[in-house]
């Protein structure tokens, strides 16, 4: 029996930036996903398997090394979802080391830790492959690595005790939602070990779907009534999130008045994107009204970043290539590179996104399609051979 999960990316579409100051901020999934496989081996075999196929990475650990590395720190097995030591991250990362990991990959450590610690976490030590592919860019604000941990965790909680599924079902389903919000949470743990003090916001996305409002450690999902898609625009530039962030607050503190302004404005953005979202158009004359709507608001948010000072000069190439098609776009997530968000109208026609694509790309940019808003986490199980 092998269980497959798939869980999506994540935007930021308004308030970013504020969101750390205290402010409104929504989120949304795209239909962009991570997949992990996951086949349990016979009990004769001794080893766990996972291979990152987007990356050319392939590790096997001896089930008899991982327990003897763990063991002296107590079974991390546990129905329930608990953080990782640091202590065992330390014993983790050592036995990650031995896999004479590539320096050109290094930054990925972290997530073959949290994958052994989610795995023997939840499933102790069964033998098993786990396979996973991805169509997200890493660090490139999408939410690559909460995707990662929430599909690892559905697979992964497929095959325990602590949920029930019915493994005769056909096609993509999901888990009851009491069993979302435990995975939900042992997804956030992953992230933990990944990236130290996530907000939760990424891995919420990706395992619940559709849209959520973010505001000071308070989720709310949301429900979205309107047919969105955008052009995804990475700028392959990377970026110091933390830097940037610290220079919004300090420009914070040296012009409290006039920054609490620009703050405010960018939470009534988000506000009112959520009550459009949220909005039933009648027909396609009110539908064409909430997009222009939503267009403005996305014009005036990328004005509010730029003069905070998380624009970036591919950002504004993209921003002027876009514009001259009359489309909208503005950055997602950190900005000082990443990707940028361009608005799709329903009416545009693929002939003029073609054209837009091609524009981007000769700039050496990478594209994507995207609908905004899909479903969440889902898993299917195949009993074939």
């Amino acid at each position: 029996m092998e269980v497959t999960a798939r869980a999506p990316g994540k935007i930021i579409l308004a308030g970013e930036h504020a969101v750390v100051h205290g402010y409104t901020a929504v989120a949304s999934s795209i239909d962009l996903h991570t997949v992990a496989s996951l086949r349990l081996r016979p009990d004769g075999e001794d080893t766990i398997n996972l291979q990152l196929k987007d990356v050319g990475l392939d590790f096997s650990w001896p089930i008899q090394k991982i327990k003897e590395v763990v063991a002296h720190l107590g079974s991390p097995f546990s129905s329930t979802p608990t953080s990782c030591s640091l202590e065992i991250i330390k014993s983790l990362t050592a036995l990650v080391d031995e896999q004479s990991f590539p320096e050109a990959r290094i930054g990925l450590a972290s997530g073959v830790c949290a994958f052994l610690w989610l795995y023997t976490s939840i499933l102790g030590f069964k033998p098993a492959t786990v396979i996973v592919t991805s169509q997200l860019p890493v660090g490139a604000g999408l939410g690559s690595s909460a995707a990662y941990c929430v599909t690892l965790s559905a697979a992964l909680l497929a095959f325990s005790d602590s949920v029930k599924v019915d493994m005769s079902q056909k096609g993509w389903f999901i888990f009851k939602e009491a069993e979302v919000e435990l995975l939900n949470k042992w997804a956030f743990e992953g992230e933990k070990i990944i990236h130290g003090k996530p907000s939760g916001v990424d891995n919420s996305v990706s395992t619940f779907g559709n849209m959520i409002k973010f505001k000071s450690g308070s989720m709310t999902r949301i429900d979205s009534n309107m047919p969105l898609r955008m052009l995804i625009t990475n700028t392959k530039v990377g970026r110091d999130t933390k830097a940037l962030v610290a220079n919004v607050s300090s420009r914070k503190s040296k012009h409290p008045e006039v920054m609490g302004c620009v703050l405010n404005a960018i939470e009534f953005i988000s506000e009112e994107w959520s009550t459009i979202i949220q909005s039933h158009a009648l027909d396609d004359l009110s539908l064409a009204t909430n997009e222009e709507r939503l267009i403005e608001l996305m014009e005036m948010n990328q004005g509010l970043l730029l003069s905070i000072g998380v624009s970036q000069a591919a950002i504004e190439t993209v921003l002027q290539t876009t514009m001259k098609y009359k489309l909208a776009s503005k950055l997602t997530g950190a900005g000082g590179g990443g990707c940028v968000l361009t608005f799709l109208p329903i009416q545009l026609s693929e002939a003029i996104v073609d054209k837009v694509v091609g524009e981007l790309e000769s700039f050496g940019f990478q594209c994507f399609a995207a609908g905004i808003g899909g479903k969440g986490v889902q898993i299917s199980f195949d009993s074939s051979p």
